[in-house]
């Protein structure tokens, strides 16, 4: 039996779930900006309470990996590492795009693309292609968008965008025929459990003491405001 605690730290929102042998029990999620320091350890108690089950029956932990906020990754990861040390639980990390992916697969696009996007600020987000197998065509990557976006792709193929980074491209794309925006699809550690469960029973995990979340790109500190 496995019961499996996914954490979900990769953009504003911020979110927990647990499954219990692949099946959903519970899932937490908080709308609230900078929320991820203050309230996860909370998420993480409370999800506990009101499915009965206590710290130390956890099978694993699951992770949001990335890409995201540099931030908010860095969160999730330290928290998730040191609940991994204190009860010596592996650790199992999910691309954070692939996740949203399976989240959008669960209904009938006619076998459209999946690109799952997330905001990179100005014009460039983190993307990766899927079919509606979700099999990757296109590997994560960060991308700038513009009219010549995908181009190859959408002559002939219509491709789902969705995540909080599809919104800047409706204007630059929407000259394309076979570009379609889905409302709604967030990264949720729901979706990150589901995929999770599988890698458990695969017994693919992560070495603890080495894992890093995967930012993509360097964290570039800004200047403080006045």
């Amino acid at each position: 039996m496995s019961v499996i605690l996914s954490v979900e730290t990769s953009t504003g929102i911020c979110s927990v779930a647990l499954h219990q042998n692949g099946r959903l029990l519970a899932c937490q999620e908080l709308f609230l900006e900078k929320s991820h320091s203050s309230l996860l350890a909370i998420l993480i108690s409370d999800i506990l309470k009101q499915c009965d089950f206590l710290m130390d029956e956890i099978s694993a932990f699951a992770i949001s990996m990335g890409p995201g906020s540099y931030t908010g990754l860095r969160i999730g990861a330290s928290t998730v590492k040191g609940l991994s040390y204190g009860l010596d639980k592996p650790v199992i990390a999910v691309n954070t795009l692939e996740a949203m992916a399976y989240g959008c697969n669960r209904f009938n696009y006619d076998r459209a693309l999946l690109c799952p996007m997330i905001d990179a600020r100005r014009m460039e987000v983190y993307c990766l292609l899927m079919n509606h197998r979700l099999e990757i065509i296109e590997e994560t990557h960060a991308r700038i968008m513009d009219e010549h976006s995908f181009a190859g792709y959408l002559s002939d193929k219509k491709i789902l965008f969705f995540g909080n980074g599809a919104d800047k491209c409706r204007e630059v794309l929407r000259h394309r025929q076979h570009a379609a925006f889905l409302e709604g699809i967030n990264p949720s550690a729901m979706h990150i459990g589901c995929i999770a469960s599988r890698k458990f029973e695969q017994k693919i995990f992560e070495d603890v003491a080495y894992f890093e979340p995967f930012y993509l790109k360097d964290f570039k500190a800004g200047k403080p405001k006045k």
